[in-house]
């Protein structure tokens, strides 16, 4: 039996009765439920971008709505007896979602009859929406242009309404978007604005989308995803983004208007610093391994520097150039392991003739972690840092049993 729509009249509704036709257990997420047919109902189930509704159904909550073909099926926490029923919806969930897509409805035709850009996809996320465009890279006039169009619409307060036809009769009237599907087709229109084939809630007047938010705008795979929020979110957002740029302001030492030009003048002076330290860094594991090539003895025909730092007094870009140093220097193995940071570099002099890549695989496997390199250079990091110590015992091990061999 096809259930009744009632959201399809009426998306303010929210309060109803019913009857429950069937009510059968299933598993939702893991955990018992009910699957309940309803002769009609105002709530509305997942599809074409926008989320179902949630409520209660007596004493049953709501916790899934699904569209199968021309039944509705709800998904609640309880059993429900044969017989009439009480159903109510989350309001403010219905509310919030009806605000994102009439906006974007708005939103969508703005970009495609000012700019030429049409929506191809859209989904009503938690926390904000977004709509894929087809064409060219949407420029920040366009964005604004079409968020200021949008929002024109709204402080107009123009009615928005349902009309029902053939997609024949929808595309003589200037329905936004061709459907290929034949019967009697539902749509939603904005006086003036937009008429768009389409099975959501919607509002009644364009003035309770309150506000379209135009946030970012991203390339996905062809065509460009516009991030937006209307109404309470578009409020939320906005005051979050008010408070981050006064907090930021506060610690540049600035007003909300000088961020960009403090905030670049911090990038520019850290870059500088940057530099300056890698510079310093490279300088101090020149000097070190000059120290520690002096003061190291050969063994026999290869000299083995193998050393354990503890990770303030080495970083890990000063570990790789302290390695590069000692490697520069006839027939020099240089193992070395960070604690507890877990990096391990072995490098060599090519006149050592050893195979650091092959060492380093060998200790890696006995002690677990990953990396790789080159016969002269190789690095990696242990899965447990605390065996740092032993993994360099063990490579200074096999490096001597490949001397002897």
């Amino acid at each position: 039996m096809a259930t009744h729509r009632r959201y399809y009249d009426d998306s303010f509704e929210r309060e109803f009765e019913a009857t429950v036709v069937s009510c059968e257990p299933v598993v939702h997420e893991a955990a018992p439920a009910w699957e309940v047919l309803l002769n009609s109902t105002a709530f509305y189930p997942t599809s074409g971008g926008q989320p179902h509704d949630v409520g209660r159904l007596s004493e049953a909550n709501v916790l899934d709505v699904r569209d199968e073909e021309e039944e509705i099926v709800h998904i609640v926490d309880r059993e429900l007896e044969p017989g009439s029923v009480k159903g109510c919806i989350d309001w403010a969930r219905r509310l919030d979602h009806m605000q994102q897509h009439t906006g974007q409805h708005l939103l969508s035709a703005m970009f495609q009859e000012r700019f030429g850009r049409p929506t191809v996809s859209f989904h009503l996320g938690t926390d904000a929406c977004t709509i894929d465009l087809r064409g060219p890279e949407p420029s920040e006039e366009i964005l604004e242009g079409a968020e200021r169009a949008a929002n024109q619409v709204i402080f107009e307060d123009r009615p928005i309404s349902v009309r029902y036809g053939t997609a024949e009769d929808l595309a003589e009237l200037g329905a936004r978007k061709e459907v290929q599907r034949s019967g009697i087709l539902r749509a939603i229109e904005i006086e003036g604005a937009d008429l768009q084939p389409c099975g959501g809630t919607h509002l009644k007047r364009t003035a309770q989308i309150g506000l379209v938010l135009v946030r970012r705008c991203t390339k996905m795979r062809q065509d460009w995803r516009v991030e937006f929020v209307c109404g309470r979110r578009a409020e939320h957002v906005a005051r979050q983004d008010f408070l981050r740029l006064r907090r930021t302001a506060e610690r540049l030492g600035c007003s909300t208007d000088e961020i960009v030009a403090a905030a670049e003048r911090v990038v520019s002076e850290r870059d500088a610093h940057f530099k300056s330290a890698r510079a310093t860094l490279q300088r101090l594991a020149e000097v070190d391994a000059a120290l520690e090539l002096r003061s190291s003895a050969g063994a026999g025909e290869m000299r083995l520097i193998a050393r354990l730092f503890p990770e303030e007094a080495a970083p890990a870009e000063y570990l790789g150039h302290f390695a590069t140093q000692l490697a520069k220097s006839e027939k020099t193995v240089a193992l070395l392991a960070r604690f507890p940071g877990g990096d391990v570099i072995f490098a060599q002099h090519p006149s050592a003739g050893k195979d650091m890549n092959a060492l380093l695989k060998q200790v890696m496997q006995q002690f677990g972690g990953k990396g790789g390199g080159t016969r002269d250079f190789a690095r990696g990091r242990l899965n447990d840092a605390t065996q740092a110590e032993k993994a360099l015992a063990s490579a200074k091990t096999l490096l001597f049993q490949s001397s002897a061999d």
